[in-house]
């Protein structure tokens, strides 16, 4: 590559050179500033489409009187709102998403951490254990909730037979408030411990073994050595875990819905609304109801109820020994 060059004069002495970026050294540095931009745009970019956009438009939606049937747009302002925090149906909804993911997030969590680190260890043909772990998260979850609807029917379910030999009599699983949190809980714990579980098991192994040998020498059991090498070492990954879960067990839907199966509405939860979750509650008041501003509203309400959970579980694990 030619260089431009310019006479510097140094002083009295002889006449030097001194050479001029020419164009291919601009776009070299141009290139080197910009690329990991250009790199990171197209996630941006489709955030913006699908992300941003729609969070917005439906902020707007939420301050109408909004029908989709109807044709309605007007302009309600805060209504919507003011009449969210004095529905009783929404908070009945809210008291059951938070009882199904209390129910399924806090043991899904703690087996999953018990089968990885069961799975870390030595043992025969840990390749096929493994997969048998992301088995239920590739099976169809209208095939799930189909079978597990079966489990636990009140005349011909498996569980029930099953406490019916030791003495317990039929449980109505659908009918009952606190039974239907417990079904549609396992449900959900069948299709994700695994999923977890692979999570960890991958953290796990990125653990160096000298730390185990040396506590191993130093008499260390291997519950020791779980509680005080492993857990520690995880918890950046088990705030991963918490959120992720905190995030997905807030917005269930497909499960309770297809639990429900038989009912004249499924999107009730139950005759009375005993397992209605908030985004069945959400899309009940608008595509069942036509009140798609309600609608926007109770789903705006979720996503800061979501937003709350989560800065409540990522304090409440950094106060437990968390990330920095």
């Amino acid at each position: 590559m030619s260089l431009d060059v310019r006479p510097v004069r140094n002083g009295s002495g002889p006449v030097a050179t001194v050479p001029r970026r020419g164009l291919r050294a601009r776009l070299a540095k141009l290139d080197m500033k910009a690329s990991p931009y250009l790199f990171i745009s197209p996630f941006y970019l489709v955030f913006l489409v699908f992300g941003a956009f729609p969070l917005v438009y439906t902020l707007w939606v939420s301050l109408h009187d909004w029908g989709l049937a109807s044709g309605t747009r007007k302009w309600v302002g805060l209504d919507n709102y003011s009449y969210l925090l004095g529905d009783e149906d929404f908070w009945h909804a809210v008291v059951n998403t938070i009882g199904i993911f209390v129910l399924s997030t806090v043991p899904q969590l703690l087996i999953a951490l018990l089968i990885a680190n069961a799975l870390n260890r030595r043992m025969r043909m840990p390749t096929v254990f493994r997969i048998g772990m992301v088995a239920p998260l590739v099976t169809s979850t209208a095939a799930v909730a189909i079978v597990f609807t079966q489990l636990f029917d009140r005349d011909y379910g498996f569980v029930n037979w099953g406490l019916h030999l030791v003495g317990v009599s039929p449980i109505d699983w659908q009918a009952s408030r606190g039974w239907s949190w417990a079904a549609i809980a396992m449900m959900v714990n069948w299709r994700w411990i695994g999923y977890n579980a692979l999570i960890y098991l991958a953290a796990m192994q990125a653990i160096p073994k000298d730390l185990y040998e040396a506590a191993a020498i130093d008499g260390a059991s291997r519950f020791r050595q779980f509680w005080q090498i492993t857990v520690p070492l995880l918890r950046p990954t088990i705030l991963f875990t918490v959120i992720i879960s905190t995030i997905g067990g807030l917005q269930l839907f497909t499960e309770p819905v297809l639990f429900s199966v038989g009912t004249p509405n499924r999107m009730d939860g139950g005759p009375v609304h005993q397992f209605q979750t908030v985004t069945m509650y959400m899309f009940d008041n608008a595509f069942g109801h036509d009140r798609y501003g309600y609608g926007a509203t109770v789903a705006w309400a979720l996503f800061v109820i979501i937003i709350i959970f989560s800065l409540i579980n990522f304090v409440f694990v950094r106060r437990t020994g968390g990330t920095k």
